[in-house]
């Protein structure tokens, strides 16, 4: 008797740069039918090496499966590259990265050609594509029943967390991370640059300040959890009041090493002016508040 064998969902994919490529050897090697489009065709000419269908056009890509993922630079191409295709009764996936307003655009493109719609945003650099232990994962939103449909396909490249039906919540989800992420890199900076005329090794301050990054991270479930109460005071361990009476030795530092202070003047005015109309015993949560107009 021959092995129950479980076939794998055909896959199509449009667009072929450094994610795109990578997501695709992924499913390729996992065993999915894939069917390629790109702009640039020399881009296939490897994947159908590897076992990959080559679509002439965007159109017949799309016709060849259900499922059609699209990986392109941004939403002007989405559009641009789907105008010929027929999408009725179609799965789209779109993991090109754009704004939230743009996704809830797209679903609404989408459900009026007859499609069904998911956004993705994508926590990974491509080397991280279909290497689990890497850690990198998707965010989705949009339509349930296309996550649940695909949810192991979805899975093979990277992990998957959908958050909700609201098509625009996995691009905003991706932003808000990664803005957090540029604030580390400009607080990393900062750090840097304090040091750089001084006899220290950069590579001797780069594991200390990993692991005070590392240990203050944790400090984001206590202001989410002050923002869900509305109680800016609890389980505060430096107030604003301490902190921004700390503020001057920061500024002064940089100053003496010859460094500017844009990097943290706006925080720290931001942290100045929450203290002049709320409470000194708050933590800096209230500083949120400025940000939202």
């Amino acid at each position: 008797m021959a092995p129950n064998t479980v076939e794998k969902t055909p896959v199509t994919l449009l667009g072929l740069g450094a994610m795109g490529t990578a997501l695709a050897r992924t499913w390729l090697a996992a065993g999915h039918p894939l069917t390629v489009w790109n702009r640039t065709s020399a881009r296939a000419t490897a994947l159908a090496a590897e076992g990959a269908r080559v679509a002439d056009t965007a159109a017949d890509a799309v016709a060849a499966n259900t499922l059609t993922v699209v990986c392109l630079l941004d939403d002007t191409s989405l559009e641009q590259v789907l105008a010929g295709a027929d999408l009725a009764g179609r799965d789209l996936v779109n993991l090109t990265t754009g704004t939230p307003a743009q996704a809830r655009a797209r679903a609404e493109w989408a459900r009026e050609r007859g499609a069904r719609y998911l956004d993705g945003g994508i926590m990974a650099v491509p080397p991280m594509i279909g290497v689990p232990e890497a850690g990198g994962y998707v965010f989705y939103s949009g339509s349930r029943e296309l996550f649940e449909a695909h949810r192991e396909t979805l899975a093979t490249p990277a992990g998957t967390t959908y958050v909700g039906e609201d098509a625009g919540h996995a691009a905003l989800h991706d932003v808000a991370l990664l803005s957090a992420m540029y604030g580390m890199f400009a607080g990393a900076a900062h750090a840097f640059a304090l040091i750089r005329k001084e006899d220290i090794d950069p590579a001797s301050l780069a594991p200390l300040l990993a692991d005070w990054l590392v240990a203050m991270a944790p400090s984001v479930h206590q202001t989410a959890d002050q923002l869900r109460s509305g109680d800016y005071t609890k389980g505060v361990v430096s107030s604003i009041a301490m902190q921004v009476a700390g503020a001057p030795t920061f500024l002064s530092t940089a100053e003496q090493q010859g460094v500017s202070p844009e990097l943290l003047s706006p925080y720290f005015e931001l942290m100045r002016r929450r203290l002049a109309e709320g409470s000194g015993e708050e933590d800096l949560t209230g500083v949120i508040d400025l940000l939202v107009r």
